[in-house]
């Protein structure tokens, strides 16, 4: 697992870059119910913008690796 921070966000993720958690510090000014649906919000996003850099690097990598699936 690998943790990111900047001042109120904290985000863990895995080795194959899947985000697993984010957290917003409480302390802020937004409501307890909309700081976890930000959370949810920030870690969909995030795991969709992952996904979406793998599949490019594996389409314009593909014609370098014979096209083998997974490598990148």
């Amino acid at each position: 697992e690998f943790t990111g921070k900047s001042s109120i966000v904290t985000v863990k993720m895995n080795g194959k870059k899947e985000v697993i958690e984010v957290k917003i510090d409480k302390t802020s000014s937004m409501d307890s119910d909309d700081l976890e649906a930000l959370e949810d919000m920030i870690m969909l996003a995030f795991n969709d913008a992952v996904k979406k850099v793998d599949k490019m690097t594996e389409e314009k990598m593909g014609k370098y690796t014979n096209a083998m699936p997974g490598l990148f």
